[in-house]
């Protein structure tokens, strides 16, 4: 008679019911919740919604174990997408993509235990969409780019890996054949700089309301916090600045600056100015618009508040490892892929 592992019997081999007697099922509900909710919180869904007894720390252990592998994967898609394919090897076959492809980058921030507030930088692939949309201004129907088919990565780390795993899920996604391709970000140095390594020939665009928001920055250091003055002025170079001429925006700031006998509102006008000198190239918002390209980042800066509503919850402080076994079940559930990847990390080879 074959052995039988103590508190197991031949049925619970059959059904999978493994880990205290909870099926694949449970489990895999429990680690899809613990990447929505805390693990307190899965404990009382679980307990009222599935009628299943699943303690916080439970939920906690079974993302140490299954997000583990959801990394595993992650870390397997970025190698093989930034590894030259041996002569003999066969290239897996792309996603052929729809039309055009985007890619938004961004930065948050979350609580590392023992580190302080660490950068968690967030990476969307999107396909591009022209769609009727409602003109808030006009009230009319007219044809906008929206960002659609959404997923994502992230990496509390550097750059460089970041970018490995940003251009994986792109790659992933068939980037190489989409017909033409855009990349979207602030000004931040490290976002351009992973765009000219990965994405060097799509078109750049800063997020306008980026922009947009740098010069309500300007507006309050010249005509004074919440003035009509000020609401006006930001209106009129938001319309320059929307029709391409960021160079006159440089013109306008750096006049300011030297007209300033304030000192520090100077160095501020001068600073703004260099912010639109070095992003000039990108700010090309209304020929970007009439092409049917999205001219906002609002899907990665979406994605970035999605993370911190996870993961800087108030008074959350995270172990390293603890955040880094949650990071690609949340970026799963939230590109839609967390059934698809549970499949692969369950029917896996069991160490």
């Amino acid at each position: 008679m074959p052995a039988v592992r103590a508190g197991f019997f031949p049925l619970d081999e059959q059904l999978k019911l493994w880990e205290k007697n909870w099926s694949e099922g449970v489990i895999q509900d429990a680690v899809w919740l613990s990447g929505i909710v805390e693990y307190e919180k899965v404990e009382e869904v679980m307990d009222r919604i599935g009628q299943m007894a699943i303690s916080d720390s439970s939920a906690w252990r079974r993302i140490q174990k299954w997000g583990a592998r959801f990394r595993a994967v992650a870390e397997a898609e970025r190698i093989r997408a930034n590894t030259l394919p041996e002569s003999w090897e066969m290239v897996p076959r792309e996603v052929q993509p729809v039309g055009r492809m985007g890619v938004a980058m961004d930065g948050t921030k979350i609580h590392i235990r023992g580190e302080g507030w660490k950068e968690l930088k967030v990476g969307s692939v999107f396909d591009v969409a022209v769609r009727p949309t409602l003109d808030q201004d006009t009230g009319d129907l007219v044809a906008r780019a929206h960002a659609v088919n959404n997923s994502y990565v992230a990496h509390l780390g550097g750059p460089e890996i970041f970018g490995q795993m940003v251009w994986a899920e792109a790659s992933r996604r068939g980037w190489e054949r989409a017909p033409d391709t855009e990349a979207l970000g602030d000004g931040a140095v490290w976002i351009w700089n992973l765009v000219a390594d990965y994405f060097y020939d799509s078109r750049q665009l800063v997020d306008w309301y980026h922009g947009a928001e740098h010069l309500a920055a300007v507006a309050r250091l010249l005509k004074g916090e919440g003035t009509l003055a000020a609401t006006r002025w930001r209106n009129a170079h938001e319309t320059i600045l929307y029709q391409g001429h960021a160079a006159r925006i440089v013109q306008v700031l750096s006049v300011a600056a030297q007209d300033q006998d304030d000192l520090d509102v100077a160095e501020e006008l001068e600073k703004e100015a260099g912010y639109f000198r070095n992003n000039k190239r990108r700010m090309k918002y209304l020929e970007m618009r009439e092409e049917g390209w999205a001219i906002g980042s609002g899907m990665v800066e979406s994605a970035g508040k999605q993370f911190k509503a996870r993961f800087a919850g108030p008074g959350m402080h995270w172990s390293r490892p603890g955040a880094e076994n949650l990071l690609p079940v949340r970026a799963a559930i939230m590109s839609g892929r967390f059934d698809e990847l549970w499949e692969q990390v369950y029917n896996s080879p069991q160490n």
